[in-house]
């Protein structure tokens, strides 16, 4: 265990009572962690008021995803990324689909040992342009991912988060001239009761506050909302999300009404009626938002990407295949610039 200790960035001694504690700033819930202890992400352990990433390298999943499956639409659409994680959540979601990998007490003991420069070869083996940090929590593989996207960025790769957002401002600002795109995932539609009550978080300002620094930083944002039946699916709350997304970062933002399957802690709970994404659908258009989608519905017309301007089918999609009519980011018909990245 002990060589594969990597010490952690972002963290401070801090009284606690009358002895020393870490104060981990990695993520928003910044824990106060006694010596010997982790905090809540279970990745991040005072070893001798010293703060030590646990999970560094060791990958537990490992694939070639399309980069529709993030979901990015508008990133390079009809490509492939290499696809990683490495364990543990500093959430815990009730309904998570990869709990199995998430949600574990000792996540240094899951996985495979592997370097950032055996990431990015691995990348460059299959032709890939693109390495993408998901399936768990990047935020919390931070040490890792920021050394396998410097890499790939002298590599001329991409690389793409896809983050619940709660991270903090000085480390989205370390990574940010090598992050390139990022899926940021709300669920009920960042519902605070919601939030509280199904994933154990606080408050979901600080997702608000990452969000606006990503747009500031230049990084290409797409948003996710995930409707739970009963829980999760109050329309109310859902146009609020969708207004305060165009009301800060622009109308042009693709943003994907995602149905909910029952997972993990929530077998007992309905799929997410079609209908009810729709209606959320047309409601965030109506809003103003110009890229709307409804995700989980293969072979759904909400997959597809039309110019704003022409209506002109622009990309057209069929689960996670995707044909292409955009380039240089302009719509083929009308020439309207549009909010996709090809180049």
């Amino acid at each position: 265990m002990t060589e594969r200790l990597h010490k952690a960035l972002f963290w401070h001694k801090e009284a606690l009572g009358k002895v020393v504690g870490i104060r981990c700033e990695l993520c928003a819930r910044r824990c106060l962690i006694p010596a010997g202890q982790r905090g809540f992400c279970a990745v991040r352990e005072n070893q001798g008021n010293k703060l030590f990433s646990l999970n560094y390298g060791r990958v537990v999943a490992l694939n070639t995803d399309p980069i529709e499956k993030k979901p990015l639409f508008h990133f390079y659409p009809d490509s492939f990324a290499l696809s990683y994680a490495c364990a543990g959540c500093n959430f815990a979601c009730a309904y998570c689909c990869n709990w199995e990998i998430s949600h574990v007490k000792l996540p240094e003991k899951l996985g495979t040992n592997y370097s950032p420069q055996q990431i990015v070869d691995m990348a460059e083996e299959q032709g890939l342009k693109i390495i993408s940090h998901t399936y768990t929590e990047p935020t919390i593989f931070f040490e890792f991912a920021f050394d396998v996207a410097k890499l790939a960025h002298k590599k001329g790769m991409k690389n793409t988060f896809v983050t619940n957002g709660y991270i903090t401002e000085q480390p989205l600002k370390k990574i940010s001239k090598f992050l390139d795109a990022a899926t940021v995932d709300f669920k009920g539609s960042g519902d605070e009761k919601f939030m509280r009550e199904f994933a154990s978080v606080p408050s979901t300002d600080p997702i608000f506050q990452a969000l606006k620094l990503m747009k500031k930083l230049g990084i290409h944002v797409e948003i996710t909302d995930l409707i739970v039946p009963k829980v999760g699916d109050d329309e109310k709350k859902f146009k609020e999300l969708a207004k305060w997304v165009v009301d800060n970062l622009g109308s042009e933002v693709p943003f994907h009404v995602l149905r909910f399957f029952p997972s993990y802690k929530m077998m007992g709970f309905p799929d997410t009626p079609v209908k009810t994404l729709e209606k959320f659908a047309e409601e965030a258009k109506k809003l103003g938002m110009k890229y709307v989608y409804v995700g989980n519905v293969p072979g759904h017309d909400y997959e597809n990407t039309y110019c704003p301007s022409c209506n002109t089918l622009l990309i057209k999609r069929s689960g996670f295949n995707a044909i292409s009519n955009v380039e240089k980011g302009k719509c083929p018909k009308c020439g309207a610039k549009v909010n996709i990245v090809t180049d």
